[in-house]
């Protein structure tokens, strides 16, 4: 009895392993980084603003045209060995559309996505593609654009989820990224939060068309200008999926650069703060919102759509380095406490994470650099990176409990040969428990 109750655990395993749902997805990602300020860049020369769709003759070198080198295996490789196992590929496809009457994608493009998907799936990690700094769909969220966007969104993700449709259930798709009305990123109208759920309805429909693997893989959808305020409290729509999915393969991405007078490396001249939370207000003046204002956030979050069995991906975040010269240690220690915090909150109920890095580095706003690119991927923000692991075993270690399941009737499921259960949005590897 003992052998047949151990090769069925073995058996479910493998099955979830297979083809998870997008919560189960979500848990397996130890931690994500970000492919930033690479293959979502517009073609040197093009404005980066423009909605028009053009494939110029240099529309390949876009992948390096904001000052990157062009992403390698070893790019991957490196951050891999820093502990993570996911990870955000942001792609523009916009200047590289030949024909925009059928959205087709040039096919020399689409092979170099694929290449650079390749390589992180070679390396086991996880992988989001989506649409990322295409101005014609992110920057006009009103009616007036809502029907010609829908139709040309369909046709793009039909083209992009047929040259993917037989990769395995580790790549996710993410239909948008930050849709707002451009320079201006305050609450959106009835109008800005119908075009976007519109977005995300007219993408699922059109993933799950193309059939394969794609009927059942990851999709994320956002929330306007991926606020989450912005999509709490009803004001994202859960799209309908087919048939027998329900909720269980799709996820809502935000994102979170929460408090922005400490994340965004603003000088206090410019209204920033260099100190975040209660745990270091004696060494200056930090921002009102902290560790409390965290986790609120983030336990709104999970009661809105984690309680509809829906996957949550904080698909981007991050804290820009900015000191002052006397106490840039403090500060740093500072950043890691920061990242600690954030990953372990989040990864106690059951968010995917994935830190921002554009490979600029410095002292002040937007300087979000984790990995030197160009310079063999030397890890420069170990702060950074110290903090995020330091967060993934703070969130394992205190997801560990040594009760039987049936005190608590949970969803249960199995990881890498561990026996999970789901609790108020919470995952626990149950220790020493017998069938």
């Amino acid at each position: 009895m003992r052998s047949l109750c151990l090769t069925l655990m073995v058996a479910v395993a493998a099955s979830v392993m297979a083809q998870p749902t997008a919560r189960e997805w979500n848990q397996q990602v130890t931690v994500g980084w970000n492919l930033g300020n690479q293959l979502e860049c517009s073609a040197p020369g093009q404005d980066g603003e423009s909605v028009s769709f053009t494939c110029p003759k240099n529309h390949m070198q876009a992948e390096t045209a904001w000052g990157n080198p062009e992403v390698t295996q070893q790019t991957l490789q490196a951050v891999k060995d820093a502990g993570f196992n996911a990870v955000r590929i942001p792609v523009r496809w916009q200047c590289h559309i030949t024909n925009a009457e059928t959205m087709t994608v040039n096919a020399d493009w689409m092979q170099r996505v694929k290449e650079v998907v390749d390589y992180a799936m070679n390396l086991g990690m996880k992988v989001i593609i989506n649409t990322h700094h295409d101005k014609w769909l992110e920057s006009r969220p009103t009616n007036y654009y809502k029907d010609n966007n829908n139709q040309k969104l369909a046709l793009l993700w039909t083209n992009i989820a047929n040259a993917f449709k037989d990769y395995d259930y580790n790549l996710a798709f993410a239909v948008t990224n930050e849709v707002h009305v451009p320079n201006n990123w305050n609450a959106p109208t009835d109008e800005n939060l119908s075009v976007q759920n519109s977005y995300n309805q007219t993408f699922i429909n059109a993933v799950r068309a193309t059939g394969g693997k794609n009927l059942k893989r990851h999709l994320i959808v956002q929330t306007y200008a991926c606020n989450p305020d912005f999509g709490v409290n009803g004001k994202l729509i859960v799209p309908t999926d087919i048939e027998g999915n329900g909720k269980e393969y799709m996820s809502v991405e935000f994102h979170y650069y929460n408090p922005y007078d400490y994340c965004s490396g603003n000088s206090v001249n410019d209204g920033g703060f260099y100190y975040w939370g209660q745990a270091y207000s004696s060494y200056g003046n930090t921002s009102s919102s902290k560790e409390t204002t965290m986790r609120n956030a983030f336990q709104q979050v999970a009661d809105e759509w984690s309680s509809q069995g829906l996957g949550v991906v904080m698909g981007e975040w991050g804290v820009s380095d900015h000191w002052l010269q006397t106490y840039k240690t403090t500060i740093h220690e500072n950043m890691s406490y920061y990242c600690k915090t954030l990953v372990t909150e989040a990864r106690q109920l059951g968010f995917a994470t994935f830190v921002w890095d554009n490979n600029v580095f410095g002292n002040g706003t937007e300087k979000f650099g984790i990995f030197d690119r160009m310079n063999n991927m030397t890890l420069i923000a170990d702060w950074t990176v110290n903090g995020i692991m330091e967060g993934v075993a703070a969130g394992i270690e205190e997801r560990t409990i040594g009760i039987r399941p049936s005190t608590l009737k949970p969803r249960k499921f199995l990881r890498d040969g561990k026996l999970l259960i789901q609790k108020d949005h919470r995952t626990y590897t149950l220790q020493g428990y017998k069938n």
